[in-house]
């Protein structure tokens, strides 16, 4: 004879599904970087900062100072496509200003 008692109790031998959430990896952080140089205005430095990072123009002249003191400066901190964006936007209108000004990124 068969054991009624797992049978007959309303829920008894199941179990409960749950969907646990894939984790999201968080992307990976550049840091968009200008280079000094003995040719590109300083002026021009930060209309950069200010038309392509958003900046003010208090920030702006702060970041171009540091560029020109240590020779190297951070723009900002971006998931890579908008870092690589970043770079070629700066590249792009310092061609057409025909000015030497550099731009990289690099892994944060």
């Amino acid at each position: 004879m068969a054991d009624k008692r797992k049978t007959d109790r309303p829920g008894e031998g199941t179990g409960v599904l749950t969907r646990t959430k894939p984790e999201t990896k968080k992307p990976s952080m550049y840091k968009v970087l200008l280079l000094n140089d003995d040719y590109t205005p300083m002026e021009f430095v930060v209309i950069v900062l200010v038309r392509i990072f958003g900046m003010s123009q208090e920030k702006a002249t702060e970041v171009m100072l540091n560029v020109h003191r240590r020779g190297v400066g951070i723009c900002g901190v971006y998931p890579f496509e908008v870092a690589e964006t970043k770079v070629t936007q700066v590249m792009d209108l310092a061609r057409r200003n025909e000015h030497p000004l550099q731009c990289t990124m690099e892994k944060d």
